[in-house]
């Protein structure tokens, strides 16, 4: 299994995602793919990001598979305090000690001006 990663955002903020596939495919000829499909999504993907849209692409077409949340198994939070070790529920809920949340949430990317000046 090989592995390939897609980044998209700036230097403040971005988010990273993981494809796998089975055969070696040369860095550039990646790119190239990517390139390529991104020309092709970029003005109608309906995905919430621009590297889900080539993610789901690079796994429809060219044998990549997305490793996405939706395919976890399961998701262990990990301290060195003991308190704080939990098994995290993959319906979109948390086990927090005796506490169990059902709070949906999504990430939002904001620009932000210290100067307190509108941006567009």
């Amino acid at each position: 299994m090989y592995f390939y990663e897609l980044h998209e955002g700036d230097e403040d903020v971005f988010t990273d995602l993981l494809l796998v596939n089975d055969d070696l495919i040369e860095p550039e000829e990646f790119y190239e793919l990517v390139q390529a499909i991104r020309t092709q999504v970029q003005d109608t993907y309906e995905d919430d990001t621009l590297i889900e849209a080539i993610a789901r692409e690079l796994e429809r077409e060219h044998g990549f598979t997305f490793v996405s949340d939706a395919r976890l198994s399961a998701s262990v939070h990990v301290s060195t305090d003991d308190a704080e070790n939990r098994l995290i529920n993959l319906d979109d809920e948390a086990l927090v000690g005796d506490d169990l949340r059902d709070e949906d949430f999504r990430t939002i990317v904001a620009e932000f001006d210290p100067d307190g000046n509108r941006l567009n």
